[in-house]
């Protein structure tokens, strides 16, 4: 019996239930972020662009697409505004990532560690993640809260405090 189902067992969950999934993070997380052009506009945040204009010549994303995507991740709280004004041109908004748009940073850098391994050029990945300090490499990993480090074989899934069950028919 695995962990889960030992879980579930000690948690005196009959057999006959199943996990609701419409309480599901990834799932709701993929609403706001998982789609290719948000990704990209993270991306780009990230990399130092900030206006429209950039976005739209960087990325090829249609207006209208773009548009929505940037009013999307204002309202998420992931990106904010802030106006700008070059001399002569009216007031324009530029974008800036929130705390909360920092906290994808580990999110998208899994993305690009998994596609530097698995769809680079046979070059090599595009860009290099270094640590300003001391130069090292960057990678996402994962650890507990004690710090060590943890193998994806030695993850144990839990029922957390949000877990709800439906009757299977």
């Amino acid at each position: 019996m695995d962990v889960w189902n030992e879980a579930r067992a000690d948690a005196n969950l009959a057999p006959g239930l199943e996990r609701d999934m419409s309480n599901c993070t990834i799932a709701r997380t993929l609403e706001i972020v998982g789609e290719k052009w948000t990704i990209l506009i993270l991306r780009e945040i990230w990399y130092g662009s900030s206006r429209f204009s950039d976005f739209e010549r960087i990325l090829g994303c249609p207006r209208n697409l773009l548009a929505a995507r940037l009013r999307m991740l204002v309202e998420e709280g992931i990106l904010a505004t802030e106006m700008y004004k070059e001399p002569g041109s009216r007031s324009r908004p530029m974008y800036v990532i929130t705390p909360k748009g920092m906290d994808l940073v580990p999110a998208v850098m899994g993305l690009m560690q998994w596609g530097d391994q698995y769809c680079s050029a046979p070059d090599g990945p595009p860009v290099l993640m270094r640590h300003h300090a001391c130069g090292a490499r960057v990678d996402v990993q994962l650890r507990c809260e004690e710090g060590h480090a943890v193998p994806v074989e030695e993850l144990d899934r839990l029922p957390g405090p949000g877990f709800r069950t439906k009757p299977v028919e």
